[in-house]
């Protein structure tokens, strides 16, 4: 029998093991689609989390009285309720979030990692641990977009613009790879603001994941040689 995994694993995991975006490979549409800015990357991720967060609970709290054969439509509604719920939040208090992300705030009612951790998880497990499973998933899948949208506004763009989305904040724009001095010099590479650009970055960000795991691999495939060989040669020494 499996071990049922820890509470800190259940929120550590999708931060890097388990990461839905980077690991998973889920939610590539909205990640590609929103990361042309930093902020609005953020804020995507941050209605995000708060919808997982939602569902998870509400869809734990009612995992017992919800008949099998109707359960995927009522986890729709429940999500669904949310993904309104962040609509009316985020079109009245930050416009410019809500505009900025577009059709894919509706897009969240059907987002595969949504309904997918509610399927897998929320439904199976208790409350604290489906509090802890969406808050990790979303968490995870912020900083990945974010992460992607830093890479492609700078490199894009050549700058890095705060408070144009989050418009609480002051407005500045930092001059990373062009402005200086008002000199038109830039070194910013359009094409990562495109859509391609968004391939490539994520692309780049997986094909390092790949070769970071697979060097994992093979040290723990060589220390479990290493180990094997000594207690081999162990055995042999004892029984000479």
């Amino acid at each position: 029998m499996d071990q049922k995994p820890s509470k800190a694993r259940i929120f550590l995991d999708p931060l890097f093991k388990a990461n839905p975006l980077f690991v998973m490979v889920l939610g590539t549409c909205p990640a590609l689609a929103v990361t042309t800015s930093f902020e609005s990357a953020i804020g995507m991720g941050l209605l995000f989390t708060f919808v997982v967060f939602c569902s998870n609970l509400i869809i734990s709290l009612l995992r017992k009285v919800i008949p099998d054969e109707v359960r995927t439509p009522c986890y729709i509604v429940v999500i669904a309720t949310f993904v309104t719920v962040v609509k009316i939040l985020s079109s009245t208090f930050l416009p410019e979030l809500y505009n900025s992300l577009g059709v894919f705030v509706s897009l969240l009612v059907v987002n595969c990692i949504v309904l997918g951790r509610a399927e897998a998880f929320a439904s199976q497990n208790t409350v604290v641990d489906s509090m802890l499973d969406g808050l990790g998933n979303g968490i995870g899948y912020t900083w990945a977009i974010a992460a992607i949208a830093l890479v492609r506004e700078v490199v894009g763009a050549g700058t890095l613009t705060l408070g144009k989305v989050f418009t609480f904040i002051p407005k500045v724009t930092l001059p990373i790879l062009s402005g200086y001095s008002g000199s038109d010099f830039s070194m910013a590479i359009p094409l990562f603001k495109s859509s391609a650009g968004g391939f490539l970055v994520l692309g780049f960000a997986l094909a390092i994941i790949a070769a970071v795991n697979n060097y994992k691999d093979k040290k723990a495939k060589e220390k479990a040689r290493a180990a094997k060989a000594a207690a081999a040669a162990a055995a042999k020494g004892g029984n000479q």
